[in-house]
């Protein structure tokens, strides 16, 4: 960390260092044309630096609802979304309890982090679970891949680039950097060689550069030896004449690492296999169970390659599940999977209107597993099944292409057909007819989840919103999630026409919750903000509505989807009724609603 007292360096001294390093990388192709200038007066910053103030985190998360977000998108793993869940929301509402604690417990000797180890066959999904943790939560996140620190053999240099990343994704943040989540993948790669005589140097010493960021170190933001580093820091305090805080502290990044770990199984076998000797224990038989890896131990993991220190330092371990043909056909139909609506989105870019038929999705799938590579296997199979319909049609007339089993086992047939005859009617009939199919999917997927949805947006999900959400969904390209959160935006637009029209107008109109999903569909097919669908409604209903109250004295209406549909048979009805007790005593609106 910078300190105050520090001498700035002699402007000649970096000049020579910058030059020399300049002609050390770019020979005499490059050279320094200008002095630097240093602040006559140098100040320094007695206190916290400009815009960087002392951040609290705000967390309120509890760890089932953290699950039920994963629940959305992430397919089995159950116990592995239970566990990830739990020790993040434990690990943030620690910290934001901390803060709000006495100051002692703020120095409190003994706390350890959640740092967790997630182990599993590639393709699972441990990558993209960290992800969407990171981002319901709100923290700074980096990914960084262990290989890059075996393979340059740079003890630590890449590890606190990590840090570093970590600010510059909170937009140079200090603060909010410090509570960010730093995922390494592939942590396996950075085990000592069981073959090895001798120490592993390389690896070994990657695994002591991760051992201070893991539990808490100060990581200078300055790069040590970097001329232009250094440059910009004299440039800033030429301009500002402060020097600003330029490290990080670890104490509350959390560090998750995930790898394949092949051939721990092996190790784990022997061990309980030695602990059963005397009861027909087969090792065999134990490395070919699937749940093997649930019954690591830290002496496993230190006999495959890793420092105790280091795997003490990762307390918190969860195992991933092979993902079988079945699992892998539950992603694709998954309505916020990203691989069948990233390809929705290639072709909508070229005006071209995609649907899956069931029985693709199962084929795709099938040829997924077949490659052995989990979730990552349904990208290749997705993009090589489409690829020759990617590149053809953008240049045809078609607009609407369905995706059957017929098009996956006949691509180049299918692909003539089309080309030959775009017009086809019955190739319109089967995309309604797989649109259709899509829309009950999705309604059967929001009545499924209907009580996490109406929880989390405040929204009251009967059968005719969740029509409109199916709707919204097959109409864009888009997940259940994006669906929901503008159809509540539009929702409270919406309610503020009621406002409107009793300021302006005198009436206090009620919409119905059905009306206010007529207004949010039209909104939706014409691209229009309800605030626009307030002109209509006056249009409509204005003039009548105040005929209404003349003759009667009512001033408060409730409006239906049918009456917003017909509004000139609704006034007119309001008109009969109001003639056909003409003769009766009048009654106020609050004794008629008694």
């Amino acid at each position: 960390m910078s300190q105050h007292n520090e001498k700035i360096p002699d402007p000649k001294e970096l000049e020579k260092e910058l030059g020399d390093f300049l002609a050390k990388k770019f020979g005499g192709s490059v050279k320094l044309a200008a002095p630097i200038v240093m602040p006559e007066a140098a100040k320094t910053d007695n206190g916290d630096p400009p815009g960087k103030t002392k951040k609290t985190i705000h967390f309120d998360l509890k760890p089932q609802d953290l699950v039920d977000y994963l629940d959305q998108y992430i397919v089995k793993q159950t116990q592995a979304k239970e566990i990830l869940a739990t020790k993040v929301c434990t690990h943030f509402n620690r910290i934001k309890h901390i803060q709000a604690a006495p100051e002692e417990l703020n120095d409190m000797v003994g706390v350890i982090k959640n740092n967790v180890l997630m182990l599993g066959p590639t393709g699972v999904g441990k990558t993209y679970m960290v992800r969407l943790i990171a981002k319901k939560i709100g923290v700074p996140f980096v990914k960084g891949d262990a290989t890059k620190f075996s393979e340059t053999g740079y003890v630590g240099g890449d590890v606190e680039d990590l840090v570093r990343d970590l600010v510059k994704e909170a937009d140079g943040n200090i603060e909010q950097a410090q509570y960010g989540i730093i995922y390494i993948d592939e942590i396996d790669k950075i085990a000592a060689s069981q073959n090895l005589v001798g120490a592993d140097v390389s690896r070994t010493g990657v695994q002591r550069a991760l051992l201070k960021p893991m539990e808490e170190t100060e990581v200078d933001l300055k790069v040590p030896h970097d001329p232009v580093s250094m440059l910009q820091e004299i440039d800033r305090f030429r301009k500002t004449g402060k020097k600003e805080k330029s490290s990080v502290n670890t104490k509350h990044i959390l560090f998750i690492m995930s790898g394949a770990f092949s051939g721990l199984e092996k190790i784990i076998s022997r061990r309980i296999a030695d602990q059963k000797i005397g009861f027909g224990a087969s090792i065999s038989n134990l490395s070919q169970e699937k749940d093997i890896l649930t019954k690591v131990k830290s002496e496993d993991l230190v006999q495959f390659g890793f420092e105790s220190e280091f795997v003490g330092r990762l307390p918190i371990r969860t195992v991933f599940e092979h993902l079988t043909e079945t699992d892998l056909c539950d992603i694709l139909k998954n309505p916020n999977n990203p691989i069948i609506l990233g390809k929705k989105l290639d072709f909508k870019a070229y005006g071209i209107d995609v649907k899956f038929q069931t029985d693709a999705i199962d084929e795709l799938a099938r040829r997924a597993y077949a490659e052995n590579t989990g979730a990552r296997g349904l990208v290749s199979a997705v993009e090589g099944a489409l690829l020759p319909f990617e590149k053809a049609l953008p240049s045809s007339s078609i607009t609407r292409f369905t995706v059957t089993k017929k098009v996956l086992d006949q691509p180049l047939k299918s692909l003539e057909a089309l080309l030959r005859h775009p017009d086809n009617p019955s190739l319109e009939h089967d995309f309604d007819e797989l649109a259709a199919e899509e829309h009950l999917r999705i309604v059967d997927y929001v009545k499924a989840n209907r009580k996490t949805f109406a929880e989390k947006y405040g929204l009251q999900l009967s059968d005719s919103r969740i029509e409109l959400v199916a709707h919204t969904y097959c109409r864009k390209v888009t997940d259940i999630d994006r669906v929901l959160s503008k159809i509540k935006t539009f929702y409270e637009e919406t309610k503020t026409i009621e406002l409107y029209f009793i300021k302006n107008h005198g009436i206090n109109i009620v919409l119905e919750e059905e009306a206010i999903d007529a207004i949010i569909e039209q909104c939706i097919d014409s691209g229009q903000a309800p605030e626009n669908y307030y002109r209509n409604l006056t249009a409509n209903f204005e003039h009548g509505l105040k005929l209404v109250r003349e003759k009667t004295g009512r001033t408060r209406f409730f409006l239906t989807r049918d009456a917003l549909e017909h509004p000139d048979a609704f006034i007119a009805d309001l008109l009969k009724q109001s003639d056909a007790s003409a003769q009766l005593p009048y009654k106020s609106d609050t004794q008629l609603e008694d």
